[in-house]
């Protein structure tokens, strides 16, 4: 635990904000110096479009398991100040600590203590990526390259609360529309333009009605704007859109329907662009893990387990988009992801790590 601990301190003081390349890949030469601490062996390095992620593939057998984490985090550099780490009675604060840091580093120790144990660990990748934060777009392929044909797919995402594992996620998707009206002076002749501004605001309104919420469907305009000056007819506008779904169908529809998007005042125009994200994690691709879990959890006397559905999406997603058994949120037990009270109990952690290290060893054993 010691070890544990002052690994994870290294990276919350480094600060990896995935906007900031350079911070990012300072953050994978500590992740990758760290992990072959743990394990060994010294990770491929995969760089796309300048962000780095990290591949430990183990043993030379077909792939069985895939463990998933991140090491890009939300927050700013110097957003907690001049020193960002904190570990007090027992709680450890800081970015990143929580989503996912800490859940890296119960990944790497989980594996170590398999091989300490003399369990073989052959058929066993941990993939650490660059960018789940903002997507995963550099690192999405690699994910479903690297899972294709595992039996089980472990993500060392933060818990729910309590320490809930999530065995249900939103798929989610991004649009971004584009208005273009006509600029005319809104004194002397606002009859001219064609008002930007009043398009975005039939567009807005014809967007949140797509959502469905008997299905669980939403959609959120988010970001807004319109606009230059206070006197002059905006000639563009634009609308950011976030929406979650539980079922590839409603995926689907929701992409249908924005794409059929059409302008309401004469003369505008739109540009729609954006498509889905990541896939929905149905309950199904992880209800026979989940019980797995229940049972290696009683059996080890690492206590009682619960599930939960979230509405955020994770790597998970896409694991579980070709096929492959996913069980997602197996890392750190605390709170407070991407809020100013992230934190992580330091209790809980041998007993996620051990839990992490029995899946891996059952997947493994199985026939």
């Amino acid at each position: 635990m010691p070890e544990l601990i002052k690994d994870i301190e290294a990276l919350v003081r480094l600060e990896s904000p995935s906007d900031d390349l350079e911070a990012v890949r300072r953050s994978a030469d500590l992740v990758a110096e760290i992990g072959a601490k743990y394990l060994g062996v010294e990770p491929e390095r995969v760089d796309v479009e300048g962000r780095p992620h990290l591949v430990w593939r183990l043993g030379d057998g077909p792939r069985k398991v895939v463990i998933l984490a991140h090491h890009d985090t939300v927050w700013p550099i110097g957003s907690w100040g001049e020193d960002p780490w904190s570990l007090v009675d027992g709680v450890i604060r800081g970015p990143g600590c929580f989503d996912m840091i800490t859940g890296i580093l119960q990944a790497l120790l989980g594996i170590r203590l398999l091989i300490e144990d003399g369990s073989s660990v052959d058929g066993v990748t941990l993939l650490v990526t660059a960018d789940e934060e903002i997507g995963s777009r550099t690192s999405r392929k690699l994910i479903e390259t690297e899972a294709a044909g595992c039996r089980a797919a472990f993500v060392l995402e933060a818990s729910g609360p309590g320490g809930a594992i999530k065995t249900e996620r939103k798929g989610t998707s991004d649009y971004q529309i584009k208005i273009t009206g006509r600029a005319a002076h809104a004194g002397l002749e606002p009859e001219k333009g064609i008002n930007a501004g009043i398009e975005l605001a039939h567009q807005v309104l014809r967007i949140a009605q797509l959502g469905n919420a008997d299905l669980g469907t939403t959609v959120t305009p988010t970001v807004l704007s319109a606009g230059t000056t206070t006197n002059t007819v905006p000639a563009r506008a634009e609308i950011k859109v976030d929406v979650r779904v539980r079922s590839k169908g409603e995926q689907q529809r929701v992409d249908n329907d924005m794409h059929a998007l059409e302008p309401q005042l004469p003369g505008a125009e739109l540009i729609i662009g954006g498509r889905p994200n990541r896939p929905p994690l149905p309950g199904s691709a992880s209800a026979a893990l989940f019980d797995r879990a229940v049972k290696l959890a009683e059996a080890e006397g690492l206590g009682s387990l619960e599930s939960m559905a979230v509405g955020g999406a994770s790597d998970g997603n896409f694991t579980a988009g070709i096929g492959v058994p996913t069980l997602d949120g197996l890392g750190a037990v605390g709170g407070g992801a991407h809020a100013d009270d992230e934190h992580v109990l330091v209790e809980k952690i041998p007993a996620r790590t051990a839990l992490l290290a029995v899946l891996i060893k059952d997947q493994l054993l199985a026939d």
